[in-house]
């Protein structure tokens, strides 16, 4: 054990700098920024030009110690358990089996950590009798899963703790070792068993009920979680059919977000909403200067996508019934075209799921919708149309080749409706997607499916790779820089808005009991974003949710609009409430009309 080395690399970070360095576009250029936290505040320091390598080589050494201090500390950990091994003999297991003194030094880093809402759920399953089940938890990477294992691990008494162990399964790992384990340890009186990983056993979704015939039935408390979630999604209607106790993690909402993170601003949580990552403001978490760290880029967003989405949806399928649940899907993962498929998917999920979204030539519904919104301008300082005089089929080539998305004429085998359903339906199994309704006002028409997706930070990320590609663009950089600006900022304005309906309209949809449902309200000329209809009482109350910090009338001009109102009260009943819902401070205006605070509003919910 190298403790004096472990002590000077300690020494040394002490005094480098804190933080790491972010980027920040200032009048259209990227400028670089010491950025850390103190008393739970983000907090940023410009960095000078004639100051700039000096903190770059800083940060990097940083980054090169924070490694090795990593990799020395795992070493000693290894080392202990193996003087542990040697004093009382072989180690008698066949997986990564920890226990005792190993498991509170393993859970030891999480301990000031904030528990999510889905943590009395764990609690319940621990203390509560659920004969013959087990507990699955399982959601997207990065959003608390091995949290929220260790932190059962530590709220356990000392008695409970003696009887607990955490196994990370490992991909060389499978069912008969598992086995073998358990046996030993129920022999030995374990009860509380927390397997991390257990996807990555080929086997596991095909044998998962042994968990729950053998070792559930004989009383041990069994927590599996995994990386692969739709794993368990497929061993619900298999091996662990009612034998189980799900918790979802992959859905964050805002007010848990704020909560968790101390973070209680709209626009920090459509850039990193999705995760919960302490490290995205917690600037001492060297997990956070890893290139892996998502949502940074369009880089990382893609890496995630990949790794947590299309590996995730790949390898459940290859290992389930020997590939049986491929379906329609085998043809395009064995020609390559499954990850562009879902990268597309994903890409238009919020406002156009149709067959058309795979089979025409790729357009950014961003790019196009920011265009238009800047033509029509009220204010003529702000009115132009840089977007209609850039090369757009160059852009779009750009952005398509950044996402890695095949057109139709370059895709080996066509997508059809089959194709998009099935993709569909997994990512709907991962949490990724949600349907919400959005209903006329005419009774002959049935409500039609509003797709929104969960994983806000994943979106912005990718309209933030479309400004990267603007910005490089030969005529776009031949534009005024004012004319450039506005145009980038239109399309990230554009881009926010439509998220943010999304997230409130999602989250107010959760939230409300079954006689009130929320939903979008489409009229002929107009629509209310957001209409939350009392069933019981035939009442309704009309929103428009804006992503702007100013009141202006445009904003509520479908909430007073008699032809709007009539339309939507001769359906629905009466509107009790009429409300816009905006970034500005909560008031009620001389008109009726009243402004709600997205945050308030939303960490209300």
């Amino acid at each position: 054990m190298d403790e004096t080395r472990i002590a000077e690399i300690e020494r040394q970070l002490a005094e480098l700098p804190a933080g790491y360095l972010v980027y920040k576009n200032i009048k259209g250029k990227a400028q670089p920024y010491l950025q850390w936290t103190e008393n739970g505040h983000t907090v940023s320091k410009y960095v000078r030009i004639a100051e700039r390598e000096e903190v770059f080589r800083k940060i990097s050494l940083k980054r090169d110690l924070q490694e090795e201090l990593k990799k020395l500390r795992a070493m000693n950990l290894s080392m202990s358990a193996a003087g542990m091994s040697a004093q009382t003999g072989a180690d008698p297991f066949r997986t990564r089996v920890t226990r005792g003194d190993e498991l509170l030094m393993l859970t030891s880093s999480i301990r000031d950590y904030q528990k999510r809402d889905c943590f009395s759920l764990l609690r319940k399953y621990v203390y509560g009798s659920f004969p013959g089940k087990v507990c699955l938890l399982y959601g997207l990477r990065r959003t608390g899963k091995t949290t929220l294992l260790f932190q059962m691990i530590n709220d356990l008494s000392p008695e409970e703790l003696s009887r607990a162990v955490y196994i990370k399964a490992r991909t060389t790992d499978d069912m008969a070792d598992m086995n073998h384990d358990l046996k030993i340890l129920a022999s030995s009186g374990y009860v509380y068993v927390f397997l991390d990983e257990v996807t990555l056993m080929d086997d596991f979704i095909d044998g998962a009920a042994l968990f729950s015939d053998v070792y559930a039935m004989m009383g041990m408390k069994i927590i599996l979680s995994g990386t692969d979630s739709l794993g368990f999604w497929f061993t619900l209607s298999q091996e662990l059919y009612d034998r189980a106790f799900l918790i979802h993690t992959t859905y964050i909402p805002f007010h848990e977000y704020a909560r968790v993170l101390g973070i209680r601003d709209i626009d920090e949580y459509i850039c990193y909403g999705g995760m919960l990552r302490k490290g995205e403001t917690d600037f001492n978490d060297e997990d956070l200067l890893s290139p892996e760290a998502p949502f940074r880029d369009d880089e990382s967003t893609r890496r995630y996508i990949d790794a947590a989405i299309c590996r995730n949806i790949q390898h459940s399928l290859a290992c389930c019934k020997d590939g049986a649940y491929f379906r329609h899907l085998r043809e395009l993962y064995e020609t390559g075209e499954l990850t562009g498929a879902i990268n597309r998917i994903i890409e238009s999920m919020n406002h156009q799921f149709l067959i058309s979204t795979l089979t025409r030539t790729f357009k950014s519904h961003d790019l196009g919708s920011a265009a238009e919104l800047l033509r029509k301008q009220e204010d003529p300082d702000k009115r132009t149309d840089i977007l209609d005089r850039i090369d757009r089929k160059a852009i779009t080539r750009k952005l398509m080749e950044m996402l890695e998305i095949r057109n139709r004429e370059d895709q080996i085998i066509g997508i059809t409706t089959v194709h998009v359903e099935e993709i569909k339906e997994y990512l709907k199994a991962l949490d990724l997607v949600v349907n919400l309704p959005s209903e006329t006002t005419s009774t002959d028409t049935t409500s039609s499916e509003y797709v929104i997706f969960t994983q806000p930070g994943m979106r912005y990320s990718q309209a933030q790779g479309l400004i990267h590609i603007l910005m490089k663009d030969p005529l776009f950089s031949s534009f005024s820089l004012r004319e450039r600006d506005l145009a980038c900022e239109r399309i990230f304005e554009d881009v926010r808005g439509r998220m943010m309906e999304d997230i409130v309209l999602l989250e107010t949809s959760r939230a409300l009991p079954k006689s009130r449902r929320a939903f979008k309200l489409i009229f002929a000329r107009s629509e209310f974003d957001m209409l939350i209809f009392d069933e019981n009482k035939y009442t309704c109350e009309a929103y428009e949710i804006k992503h702007s910090s100013e009141t202006d009338p445009g904003q509520c001009r479908t909430l007073l609009s008699p032809e709007t109102c009539a339309a939507a009260e001769h359906v629905f009943g009466p509107i009790t409430r009429k409300c816009v819902i905006y970034r500005g401070k909560s008031r009620s205006m001389d008109n009726g009309i009243e402004y709600m605070n997205v945050e308030e509003y939303l960490e209300k919910l």
